[in-house]
């Protein structure tokens, strides 16, 4: 069997630094190379090999695959829902342009794998609140989640056309210890608890009863890791998979936080975040990714506050 070399494209990111050292693990550091256009993140430092690219030139990109002999490569870079509003030409260009580059080269160099990522930023108000399922009304509003809506049906194109194996999974808001969240509109539950620790206090940019699905990091690096190595024929839904891990509010993981800091305090103050936050479902029914590659999560609220709390 040939020896699968990863590159990881935006490895110092939210989830780029905890995928590359699970990834390592498995196979091995001199064959996963992370990429990014930042500094590398302390936590990569000495892990493995690195070098500084942009997604954004083709060219450079290229030269990287074949000087490398890359096979599979997870594309991770982009502009997330919050920082997108700010910017939505540029989210757009960068969010489309690079799956585009990282796709082309894909087909041209007949490379085994790619993993790219989407979002439940993809549902919009009319998609159903509750147990959000695969397939549904789809009418994002944010520059993001059009970006990512388009992004599922080039990967659908790009397997469809040309046989390019790309694989996808729609996370919800990811939650981790490791890595600073990186201006998406679920960061919230991240901010919590570092603030919970330091400061004893929150100021909550949504409102206490906004429910929204999320996930803990450990869960979402072993469903991507999951889906990947999956047998090829398993894999039937070419877009991107829903995946679910848990649903709570603001007020839920504060009175959580408060088993363990007693003395915590939350204030809400909504920005323009919450109406990004009420366009998503409030759940989401990933019965299609259990049926077809086994997806199954292990964190729940509790869990993740233990860990998160005795991590940071």
């Amino acid at each position: 069997m040939k020896q699968e070399k990863i590159l990881v494209i935006g490895a110092s990111g939210q989830i780029g630094v905890e995928l590359t050292l699970a990834l390592r693990k498995i196979y091995g550091a001199a064959n996963v190379i992370a990429s990014d256009l930042r500094e590398q993140n302390p936590l990569l430092e000495g892990t493995g090999p690195y070098v500084s690219l942009d997604v954004m030139n083709k060219e450079m990109l290229h030269v990287q695959v074949i000087r490398q002999n890359v096979t599979q490569i997870y594309l991770l870079a982009a502009i997330l829902s919050a920082t997108g509003e700010k910017n939505p030409g540029l989210a757009w260009h960068l969010n489309m342009q690079g799956l585009l580059n990282v796709l082309d080269i894909a087909r041209e160099e007949k490379l085994t794998k790619i993993y790219w990522p989407s979002s439940i930023a993809v549902f919009g108000p009319t998609s159903p609140r509750q147990d959000c399922p695969q397939k549904t009304i789809i009418e994002p509003t944010t520059v993001y989640g059009i970006s990512k809506y388009a992004g599922e049906f080039w990967c659908d194109y790009y397997f469809t056309k040309f046989g390019v194996d790309v694989r996808s999974l729609r996370y919800p808001g990811l939650i981790s210890y490791k890595s600073a969240p990186g201006g998406g509109t679920t960061d919230y539950a991240v901010e919590i608890y570092i603030d919970a620790l330091r400061d004893k206090h929150y100021d909550c940019f949504l409102e206490k009863d906004t429910y929204l699905p999320m996930m803990y990091m450990p869960d979402a690096i072993r469903a991507t890791i999951e889906l990947m190595e999956a047998p090829r024929e398993n894999i039937r839904t070419r877009t991107s998979y829903n995946l679910s891990g848990m649903s709570f509010s603001p007020e839920e993981i504060a009175a959580e936080i408060k088993k363990h800091i007693p003395e915590f305090t939350i204030a809400y103050e909504p920005d323009y975040r919450q109406a990004i936050a009420n366009s998503w479902p409030q759940s989401i029914d990933d019965s299609v990714a259990q049926q077809e590659w086994g997806w199954k999560p292990e964190y729940d609220l509790s869990a993740m506050t233990i860990d998160m709390l005795k991590h940071l």
